[in-house]
């Protein structure tokens, strides 16, 4: 089988982690690891962690430069931890690094026959995140005209793995994380609650075709409804799954307490919540292949991390 083992931000999971962490206030539970303090949990010190983690991302770019475009989808989840951390910490220098990015850019996305795939506009979420703080307009614009330009078009093709299906609608699973909330947040950002039935319409459109009823997970893409894992079990992408769930829960904060279909996004929520936690390994991890587990003995911590997230 085929895994997509392009390296994701690792500080999706340390950052946005431990900012729902601090958020919620969460306190240990009862199942607390034995012998450890109650203060290994405290707002403190998570805010410690936090920091460390974001001071040596930031120094890390600044020393040795980007390691991916600054507009690519890996910085998408990136920004995702430096926006949460730097809200709850006020770090004002986080915000400066943040805003020079669309600054460089000048709030532009992709533009050309890329401009539609979802991983190009995933740093809109970055540019709605910022307007929501600074309400500056440039910081929208170009993402408002490719949202307008979305809804526009019809919709109408199958997401059938083919004939470059990604540059036009959501056909894989990591779509869910990329378009999804960008969309979303613009939506809450603007007012316009068009953009959310757009995310409403398309996200259904790709759970009917990749989400598995019975399993209660998603294929990668349309070329995974036939392979088989070396046990015998269909193919779920640990990562892709986490995709899914983090991108899932990101739009539902964005999403009006009273929108009409919001009943059916929380089920869904819910279900996947509950089969993924039942797939959590002993070691406190989720591996590669989240139904055949022994067969990837490696722990995959960007999944672990995504999960962790959505169900805080």
């Amino acid at each position: 089988m085929i895994h997509r083992y392009t390296p994701a931000r690792g500080f999706f999971a340390a950052a946005v982690l431990t900012a729902v962490m601090l958020a919620g206030g969460c306190a240990p539970g009862k199942h607390a690891i034995k012998g450890q303090s109650s203060g290994a949990h405290s707002p403190a010190s998570v805010t410690a962690v936090m920091t460390k983690v974001a001071r040596w991302q930031l120094d890390s770019i600044r020393d040795r430069g980007w390691r991916h475009p600054e507009r690519d989808w890996t910085n998408g989840a990136l920004y995702t931890g430096l926006m949460a951390y730097a809200k709850l910490t006020a770090d004002s220098s986080c915000f400066h690094f943040l805003k020079d990015v669309g600054t460089t850019h000048d709030w532009q996305l992709t533009h050309g026959a890329a401009r539609y795939f979802a991983d190009n506009y995933c740093v809109g979420q970055l540019y709605a995140g910022l307007y929501d703080i600074y309400h500056d307009p440039r910081m929208i614009g170009d993402l408002e005209r490719l949202a307008d330009t979305l809804i526009s078009r019809p919709h109408t093709e199958s997401l059938l793995w083919q004939h470059n299906i990604h540059l036009r609608e959501w056909a894989w699973c990591d779509g869910l994380f990329m378009g999804p909330p960008t969309l979303a947040m613009l939506s809450r950002a603007t007012g316009q609650i068009k953009y959310m039935d757009l995310v409403d319409s398309l996200w259904w459109k790709t759970t009917d075709y990749l989400y598995d009823p019975k399993e209660h997970l998603y294929y990668r893409d349309s070329r995974y409804f036939d392979k088989r894992e070396q046990n015998g079990q269909k193919v779920f992408w640990s990562r892709g799954n986490g995709w899914v769930m983090g991108g899932l829960v990101r739009v539902l904060e964005n999403m009006p307490a009273t929108y009409p279909d919001r009943a059916r996004w929380v089920s869904l929520y819910k279900n996947m919540a509950s089969r993924i936690a039942g797939l959590q390994q002993p070691d406190g991890t989720w591996h590669a292949s989240l139904l055949d587990p022994a067969s990837y003995p490696v722990k995959e911590t960007s999944g672990t991390g995504f999960y962790c997230y959505a169900l805080a």
